[in-house]
C-alpha cells in the first residue's frame, strides 16, 4: 500500500464519528510485566472479554507478539482474527492508525508519529519503535493507503471527532512539551484540520486528574453524536477532579461546533477515587525507564473511556455505586445499542481503559 504525499483534506477523506458504522476493530494483546501485574495474566483475561464481546457485533482483530501468539489464540473466541506483529505495549488507540473514508467508500489511514506519550521528556516507556510501526502494518492489513507524519506526534486517544468537522482535544495534552514543542497552538490546530479533514478544534483545558497520558480527551469527554457529548463529572468539590470537570463544563457551555451548534452536555459521574493496592503494586516488575506503579497512587478512572460500535457500547465498570448510573445514562443516550459493562480494573491498572485499548475501522460505505 502507498505512502501518500498529499493530505486527507486535499483528497476528500475524513475521520467519521466513532458512533458511525464500523468494518471492524483492533486491539493489541498485553504482556509487558513492567506495566501489567503478574505477567499480564489478569489483564489478558479482561482483554479477552473485551475482544470476545466486540466480536459478537463486528469483525475483531487482535495483534499479538510471537511469544504470546498461541496463548492469545487459545483464549480468544475463534471468530477473532489473531495477527502476529511486533509491539511494545497494548495501547492501539494511541499507536495505531486513525482510519478515514471518502464518499466513494475508500479507506485510508493516518500514521501519526508515536513517542510513548512524551518521548524522552515524559514518555512512559522506551523504546517505542515497534509501536510506531503498528499504524503502517494496520493499513497494510486493511489494504489502505496511508498518510505518514514523521514530524508530528499524536495519539488517537488525544482526539475525538463528530464526523461533521469538529475535533475535541485537550490543551494539557496537545500543548505538552513532549509532543510538538516547536509548534504553536494554531499550527497544531491547522495540522489536525488538514489530516482529519475538520473545520474546528475545541480545546478542553485539562483531562482526568492524574492521567499519565497528559490528559487524553477520551478519558474526560467524547461525542455521543454530533452536537452532543458526555463529560466526566463529580459533585465533590474537595476532589481535584471537580475543578477540572467544572472548567471543561464551563468551556464547552460557551462554544459552538463546526456547524454552529451549541453542545448538549451530559454529566457522566466518575467512580469514587480508585487507588493501587500494595498487592497490585508488588505484581508489577520494576524497570528503569518505565512509569512505576506505586501502592496508594490514584488511577485515572472514568466511565467516559468506552467504545461505541455496531449496535453496542463497551463500558468499563469498577464495582462502584456509580456503575449503575453510567449504565442507565448510556442506555438512554444510545437507545439502539446494547450496553456491555465489563469490569475493567485490570485495564485501568495499566494506565487506560476500554477506549484506549481499541481502535475502530470505519465502514467503507459512507453516505
Amino acid at each position: 500500500m502507498k505512502k501518500l504525499n498529499t493530505t486527507p483534506k486535499q483528497d476528500g477523506f475524513w475521520m467519521p464519528g466513532e458512533f458511525e458504522p464500523h468494518d471492524g476493530c483492533y486491539m493489541i494483546w498485553p504482556e509487558r510485566p513492567d506495566n501489567w501485574r503478574n505477567g499480564a495474566k489478569p489483564a489478558q483475561k479482561v482483554f479477552t472479554e473485551v475482544a470476545n464481546t466486540i466480536a459478537k457485533y463486528e469483525p475483531m482483530t487482535v495483534i499479538v507478539s510471537k511469544n504470546q501468539y498461541c496463548n492469545a489464540r487459545e483464549q480468544l473466541n475463534p471468530k477473532v482474527r489473531v495477527v502476529e506483529m511486533s509491539n511494545d505495549d497494548s495501547w492501539v488507540r494511541d499507536c495505531g492508525a486513525t482510519f478515514l473514508v471518502n464518499k466513494k467508500g475508500k479507506l485510508r489511514g493516518v500514521d501519526w508519529c508515536f513517542n510513548a506519550w512524551g518521548g524522552l521528556v515524559d514518555g512512559l516507556y522506551f523504546p517505542w519503535d515497534s509501536d510506531d510501526k503498528i499504524a503502517m502494518k494496520m493499513c497494510e492489513l486493511e489494504g489502505a493507503d496511508r498518510y505518514r507524519l514523521d514530524d508530528f506526534v499524536l495519539e488517537g486517544g488525544s482526539i475525538h471527532v463528530d464526523g461533521e468537522g469538529t475535533v475535541l482535544t485537550t490543551a494539557e495534552c496537545l500543548l505538552s512539551p513532549g509532543r510538538n514543542p516547536s509548534m504553536k497552538k494554531k499550527e497544531i490546530e491547522k495540522k489536525l484540520c488538514e489530516y482529519l479533514n475538520a473545520e474546528k478544534v475545541l480545546w478542553i483545558p485539562r483531562g482526568i486528574y492524574n492521567d499519565e497520558t497528559n490528559g487524553h480527551v477520551d478519558n474526560i469527554c467524547q461525542f455521543v453524536k454530533p452536537g452532543e457529548v458526555v463529560l466526566a463529572w463529580t459533585d465533590d468539590k474537595k476532589d481535584p477532579q471537580y475543578a477540572i470537570s467544572k472548567e471543561a463544563y464551563d468551556y464547552l457551555s460557551n462554544v459552538t461546533d463546526a456547524k454552529g451548534r451549541k453542545l448538549v452536555i451530559h454529566k457522566l459521574y466518575t467512580p469514587k477515587p480508585i487507588l493501587i493496592t500494595k498487592k497490585e503494586s508488588l505484581g508489577v516488575d520494576s524497570v528503569d525507564g518505565t512509569l512505576p506503579r506505586q501502592a496508594g497512587d490514584r488511577l485515572a478512572a472514568s466511565y467516559v473511556n468506552y467504545l461505541t460500535g455496531n449496535g453496542f457500547v463497551a463500558l468499563p465498570i469498577f464495582g462502584d455505586p456509580n456503575d449503575e448510573k453510567a449504565i442507565k445514562l448510556l442506555s438512554k443516550l444510545y437507545p439502539d445499542r446494547k450496553i456491555e459493562p465489563i469490569y475493567a480494573r485490570e485495564i485501568l491498572l495499566g494506565g487506560g481503559n476500554i477506549h484506549c485499548i481499541t481502535q475502530q475501522v470505519p465502514a467503507r460505505r459512507h453516505e
